[in-house]
């Protein structure tokens, strides 16, 4: 039991340090009000999910995206991205636990922008005071989503035949090997 829960804390860790980097690697749109940011930190939030469950992708969207706010400078909406990207990793490891297929990849990304593009809204409604200009953020959004998501669906039956070869994970695969 102690080795399970050391094993799944080093894999949360992982996560977070990868979408933490993966959140730096971006670029700031002149769209927004806001300055929006395309970020490439969906991809391990994303992958962590599938692969290994909802406490892997909420810890690595919440606290991964969470620590990026506060240390890159986007300290105001660290407290919202921490509950938003959270509930982004939740959802889509809670989709695809038990289910390795693309169908429920996608519907599980389908989730993530759902709550990406809502909670977002309602964050820079609430930072901002004005319900208008968060309409500006929402196609980054889609793009930074949509981008993570192809990325994701590219590698992600590999990497799971690959985490469960070497023991990382230990739920039966119902994965679809056309991937592979």
């Amino acid at each position: 039991m102690r080795n399970e829960k050391l094993h799944n804390l080093v894999i949360a860790a992982v996560f977070i340090a990868l979408t933490y980097v993966f959140t730096f690697i971006n670029v700031r749109l002149p769209i927004a009000a806001n300055g929006g940011l395309v970020h490439l930190g969906n991809i391990p939030l994303f992958i962590g999910a599938i692969i290994f469950g909802k406490r892997i992708g909420g810890a690595a969207g919440g606290v991964g995206m969470g620590l990026f706010d506060l240390m890159g400078g986007w300290t105001a909406w660290a407290p919202f991205t921490f509950v938003i990207c959270g509930l982004m990793g939740i959802a889509v490891g809670a989709i695809c636990e038990n289910h390795h297929d693309y169908l429920h990849y996608i519907l599980a990304l389908l989730a993530a922008c759902a709550i990406k593009i809502v909670g977002y809204y309602i964050a820079e409604g609430i930072i901002y005071g004005n319900w208008v200009a968060p309409v500006s953020s929402i196609p980054g959004n889609l793009v930074q989503v949509g981008l993570g998501a192809v990325v994701t669906l590219a590698v992600v039956n590999r990497l799971y035949l690959l985490a469960q070869h070497m023991g990382l994970v230990h739920r039966p695969s119902k994965a679809r090997h056309a991937a592979a």
